[in-house]
């Protein structure tokens, strides 16, 4: 039998250039990202909003609708706050701007961004609709959460986007 040498996969140079390109955060206080920092606030009011839902309809005590007003309305403030440094460090940073995965992130942030703020208003207006329609938009966006994060953890654990602070920032 004969042996061959093992030959490593040739990298595509396109994928050379991108892997170069500077992909650190722009938006850092004291040497930390602040995206990375920050995401972590709505998504635990998104989901804390679809348990209080969960509860209140179970139970029917008032509660937890005014329970699910403030979980909602800090979902879509820190989702608020999350987006604002995420688009500046898409529009910064050009290492995370080319990459596609970027994109797909802030378009599936930006679609949670507005569910969020659906069910915030739905709540602020008319808080009988909690059920169903609250219910139906808290599971939106439990889900969106998902996709949001999956995307968004892709590009920090495959590809080290916004991890470190930019050396040219």
């Amino acid at each position: 039998m004969a042996t061959r040498d093992y030959e490593a996969p040739r990298v595509s140079p396109v994928v050379l250039e991108l892997e170069q390109l500077d992909k650190g955060s722009a938006v850092a206080l004291v040497g930390h990202p602040l995206h990375v920092l920050m995401v972590h606030f709505p998504i635990a009011f998104v989901i804390s909003t679809l348990g209080v839902d969960v509860f209140y309809w179970w139970s029917g005590d008032a509660f937890w609708a005014r329970v699910g007003l403030w979980t909602a309305g800090m979902a879509f403030w820190t989702g608020l706050a999350a987006s604002i440094v995420g688009t500046a460090e898409l529009l910064l940073v050009r290492g995370i701007r080319v990459r596609e995965a970027s994109w797909s992130h802030a378009v599936a942030a930006m679609t949670l961004l507005a569910i969020a703020a659906a069910s915030w208003g739905l709540r602020l207006t008319d808080p009988a609709d909690i059920l169903p329609h609250g219910l139906a938009l808290s599971a939106l966006a439990s889900v969106m959460v998902g996709f949001a994060g999956w995307h968004g953890g892709k590009l920090v654990f495959d590809h080290g986007i916004g991890i470190m602070v930019s050396a040219k920032h």
